[in-house]
């Protein structure tokens, strides 16, 4: 079985920083791309920032110059470092990961989700 938690959401001042972590678990061959997705209230899910097994990173053009994110490979986690934080980035979000399990289909997998709120 392969698990996802993620970690590091709360509340934060406009302005202020968190934090996000998302550790994958379980019968893992290879990770491939890692990202963080987000999900406010009343919106579709969409792309935070992905980043390859190699380093290759994207985001969203809301999130650009903002937000960075990282990955640790011999630990299979990825992080999300959010500065600058806005009203507009409260949301729940979810960390997702393509993932190669020993002995089963290559998937992508989700996280839990972890709330983040942006308010004074």
């Amino acid at each position: 079985q392969v698990q996802l938690v993620e970690s590091g959401g709360g509340l934060v001042q406009p302005g202020g920083s968190l934090r996000l972590t998302c550790a994958a678990s379980g019968s893992i061959f290879s990770i491939y791309t890692m990202g963080w997705y987000r999900q406010a209230p009343g919106k579709q899910r969409e792309l935070v920032g992905a980043i390859t097994n190699g380093g290759t990173t994207n985001y969203a053009d809301s999130v650009k110059g903002r937000f960075t994110i990282s990955r640790d490979n011999a630990k299979n986690t990825v992080y999300l470092q959010m500065n600058s934080l806005v009203p507009e980035d409260t949301a729940v979000y979810y960390c997702n990961a393509d993932i190669q399990p020993w002995t089963a289909t290559r998937r992508d997998y989700w996280g839990q989700g972890t709330q983040v709120t942006v308010s004074s």
